[in-house]
């Protein structure tokens, strides 16, 4: 993994329309998944209850929550990108998800990013990243989509 530092809304439209990069695998556990379904008040059995998942799943095994692979965008972004001179980042915006591929327990995920566009509003920079969760061995991805995030450069 190489990360990119990006200091300045001049950096960041330099790379406008770019692959930026491709973070680290990260192993999804069924305790990442407890946890999750504990934070989310959201039990449903196909994350939680191992054995009934075997015989009356397609996945044979429980499955991670479409949301907790969307929570992971942070983690893995700031893998890719590390955004310096900034006084606030803003999550503003996710459009076009479309979840593909259920994560299984144990399945190792990464995030993929390119830089869509750059705007400059009034000196905040306003970028659509273009996200792709990769599942290892995995022909379709976890889900598709487009995040915006709002820089507030120094």
């Amino acid at each position: 993994m190489s990360q990119l530092t990006i200091s300045s809304l001049q950096e960041l439209e330099a790379y406008q329309g770019k692959e930026l990069g491709i973070s680290d695998y990260h192993t999804i556990t069924q305790e990442q998944i407890s946890k999750f379904a504990e934070a989310t008040l959201d039990y449903q059995w196909i994350h939680l209850d191992e054995e009934r998942t075997k015989t009356e799943t397609p996945f044979g095994s429980t499955i991670a929550h479409g949301y907790l692979t969307v929570s992971l965008l942070p983690y893995l972004w700031g893998q890719i990108v590390t955004i310096g001179n900034v006084k606030m980042q803003v999550n503003y915006e996710i459009e076009s998800l479309r979840f593909n591929q259920a994560v299984t327990v144990n399945s190792r995920v990464r995030l993929h990013a390119k830089m869509l566009t750059v705007k400059n509003l009034r000196g905040i920079a306003k970028t659509q990243i273009e996200v792709t969760l990769e599942i290892e061995n995995s022909k379709k991805p976890a889900y598709t989509g487009i995040v915006t995030f709002l820089y507030h450069f120094n």
